[in-house]
């Protein structure tokens, strides 16, 4: 056995799909690509906000295989940087915006909806609690989304895309706001949340190879 379940190699264990389940491959294959298909946004764009998502999912035969379609299609690797910046920024935002249930949890007379937005009325007692992490955090949030190589619209639209593949609420409800803030779409947002869903899908299925390798072993 290899020391590393990350061998390229074990990609090969993929074209065995073909004949364990014929009928499934084929509709994700089908899926997929029309996901990927230009649209409201480019093909660069998607690929774009694929590497974002491939860094959510933390599945590193995504990350090399979207990122080389992304310079494909013409991105550059400061976008590529940016646009993963975004993910941790989305993703640190999670963390801070559920911090309001730990709130909640201590609080015996906290009787808000699980996900209510009167909760978000409560992240002031981290600015208290830890004063210095909390204005870090606010400094660091803030220069992920400003703009650079990406447009401050095309983050939000990834954000919005991360938040679905967090599945942070407060995350989807504030990106989302702000994207159309921005100028982003509906059409432009409902795609990018479909690329989310291939990436999370196709994550499911390039372990696969890894499954099948084991098995064989």
């Amino acid at each position: 056995m290899s020391n590393s379940f990350y061998q390229k190699e074990n990609l090969k264990n993929l074209n065995r799909i073909k004949d364990l389940a014929p009928d499934q491959l084929h509709a994700f294959s089908e899926f997929n690509s029309g996901v990927f298909k230009e649209g409201a946004l480019t093909k660069k764009e998607k690929e774009i906000i694929a590497v974002a998502i491939a860094h959510v999912t933390e599945c590193p035969y995504c990350i090399d295989s979207h990122t080389r379609s992304a310079k494909a299609e013409g991105a550059s690797l400061e976008e590529l940087v940016e646009a993963v910046f975004v993910v941790s920024g989305v993703e640190a935002g999670g963390a801070v915006t559920h911090s309001t249930h730990m709130q909640n949890a201590l609080d015996p007379e906290a009787n808000d909806a699980l996900y209510a937005r009167s909760n978000l009325n409560k992240l002031g007692h981290l600015s208290k609690s830890a004063p210095d992490g909390f204005k870090a955090y606010s400094v660091f949030s803030a220069a992920a989304m400003k703009a650079g190589k990406l447009s401050v619209k095309f983050k939000e639209v990834i954000a919005v895309a991360v938040a679905h593949a967090t599945q942070c609420p407060y995350c989807i409800d504030v990106h989302s706001k702000n994207a159309e803030k921005a100028g982003a779409s509906r059409e432009e947002l409902s795609e990018a949340i479909l690329v989310a869903s291939a990436l999370l899908a196709g994550g499911a299925y390039a372990h696969m190879a890894n499954m099948i390798q084991s098995y064989g072993e």
